[in-house]
């Protein structure tokens, strides 16, 4: 819903302050139903996906788990408004249901960090980027509603000019207008801060361990790599992060453990493996430390979360 809203509303302000009607949009569904947010608020399509014609552009919106009630026949007419011109595009966990279709095959695509993993697991050929939006034409991924409403102020610059872009964004307080090669912003554990403002040795840290999270690096080579002594790089991440390496390192392990127990199918032993862990033990013993609970646990409680009366929650 947050995604919906944020591409719907900037298009609309815009129609009001340039008093034409600039912008249109249609809400679609596969089979036409009302369909419920995750949030419960329910909306209702205009027309289904079969009867989409002459769009100049078609975003997918859903959790990453969302399948299609006719998956031949929904991606069918996703390929066939391909082929005729529309800019087909995923934003966030919509980027799931694309790339399963295959319109992403050979694109660059941008991915939510919180869903990094997951989508890195179950599509490993695709090359990902952590920008905030990527246009790969004529694909367009976002990773999520904020970038999805940068992405309809570039639109809307396009159409009517750089004042209204900027009317539009004053009227939400939107401040800092982000377009394609910008970064996602990772929050920091337990920090009011994201990883681009750390110093220089911890924000180097951080993106190694980010990149070694299938294969563990221990935190004397990871110092060694930044340029620092092993104790200057636990003084200094601490400082910034509140937790050593170590413990920043297990709890980013943690994330990406528990992404892939709720947004794919793998077995825990693959999911130990996919973060570093020879054996299913060590990996349950730190996931319950961490969250509470068991990744088993943890997966039958989302699934019972997902189905209420045999529908799919958040619908797609």
């Amino acid at each position: 819903m947050s995604c919906l809203t944020s591409m719907i509303e900037p298009l609309r302000a815009a129609n009001e302050i340039a008093d034409c009607r600039a912008f249109n949009w249609r809400i679609l569904s596969e089979t036409g139903d009302r369909v419920p947010s995750s949030a419960q608020v329910v909306f209702d399509p205009d027309l289904t996906l079969a009867d989409a014609v002459d769009i100049d552009y078609l975003f997918l919106l859903s959790s990453p788990t969302a399948s299609f009630a006719d998956r031949k026949g929904a991606e069918g007419h996703l390929r066939r408004l391909a082929r005729h011109g529309t800019a087909v595009g995923g934003v966030s966990g919509g980027v799931f249901p694309l790339a399963r279709s295959g319109l992403l095959d050979g694109h660059a695509v941008s991915v939510h960090w919180c869903y990094e993993a997951a989508f890195a697991q179950e599509f490993p050929n695709l090359p990902t980027r952590d920008e905030v939006i990527v246009f790969d034409h004529p694909r367009y991924t976002v990773s999520g509603a904020a970038a999805a409403f940068d992405l309809m102020l570039a639109f809307i610059e396009d159409r009517l000019g750089g004042d209204v872009a900027t009317e539009v964004a004053c009227w939400f307080q939107h401040a800092v207008v982000r377009g394609r090669g910008v970064r996602q912003k990772t929050p920091t554990f337990r920090r009011e801060s994201t990883a681009d403002l750390l110093p220089s040795p911890v924000a180097k840290a951080v993106d190694i361990l980010g990149r070694h999270v299938s294969e563990p690096i221990a935190v004397e080579e990871l110092a060694e790599t930044v340029g620092v002594s092993p104790r200057q790089l636990e003084r200094q991440f601490k400082k910034a992060t509140g937790q050593s390496p170590s413990r920043y390192y297990r709890t980013l392990r943690m994330k990406a453990a528990r992404q892939l127990v709720l947004f794919s199918k793998e077995g825990i032993s693959r999911i130990a493996l996919a973060v570093g862990y020879e054996t299913v033990p060590p990996l349950v013993r730190h996931y319950r430390e961490e969250f509470g609970i068991s990744p088993a646990e943890d997966r039958n409680k989302i699934n019972r979360f997902r189905v209420e009366d045999n529908r799919p929650l958040p619908s797609a």
